[in-house]
């Protein structure tokens, strides 16, 4: 096992080895209904732009896992500039708060060790930089503020530096079914809906 770490990966044959890697992951792993997939041409963008750091680790000539930090938070849409202007705007002047823009790993491989691996190795990066790491977690991870994923990112983070862990903000998804509400004539709450949207009871 071995870690390479890339920054405007201009070599398209290995973005190729990646785009498929990060394609098969994801596959090949639950995909909860709110998470995003870049596209190939988001994904080439994300490996060209010279602000990322890739790093990949690799079993003989396999990629692993893989994990993008994007050191400019302005270049990704995934995050609000505006938000750490205003609440770290000291680490923003000096371009310290970045972003784990994407984790993805191989679900057919004993991961315990190349987690680790790519921890001490991208995570020292950061530590050096005195750098405000984002990251995201779902809810399947991460249930509540303490212990779960984010509990384990605070540990390997004490593996190469003094670090604390600071949650920014919590997020939900729903969806309004329509379809089950339309199908039931019986809808016991109809009526009392229409009187509270203000128009009468039929």
């Amino acid at each position: 096992m071995f870690i390479t770490r890339h920054t405007r990966l201009g070599d398209v044959d290995l973005r190729d080895r990646l785009w498929n890697f990060y394609r098969r992951a994801y596959a090949n792993n639950p995909v909860l209904p709110f998470t995003e997939l870049v596209n190939r041409s988001e994904f080439d963008e994300a490996l060209l732009n010279s602000t990322n750091r890739v790093w990949v680790v690799w079993e003989s000539d396999v990629p692993v896992v893989m994990t993008l930090i994007a050191t400019d938070v302005t270049s990704t849409r995934w995050l609000n500039p505006d938000y750490f202007r205003r609440h770290h705007a000291e680490r923003m002047r000096k371009g310290l708060v970045h972003y784990v823009m994407w984790v993805v790993v191989d679900s057919q491989v004993e991961l315990r060790g190349a987690n680790i691996a790519l921890a001490k190795e991208a995570l020292a990066a950061e530590a050096r930089d005195g750098a405000l790491l984002v990251f995201d977690l779902p809810e399947s991870r991460q249930p509540g503020d303490d212990g779960a994923a984010a509990e384990l990112m605070l540990r390997m983070g004490r593996m190469v530096g003094e670090v604390q862990l600071v949650p920014l903000a919590a997020q939900r998804f729903f969806a309004l079914d329509f379809a089950a509400v339309g199908a039931d004539d019986t809808n016991p709450h109809g009526d009392n809906m229409k009187e509270a949207m203000g128009t009468p009871a039929t």
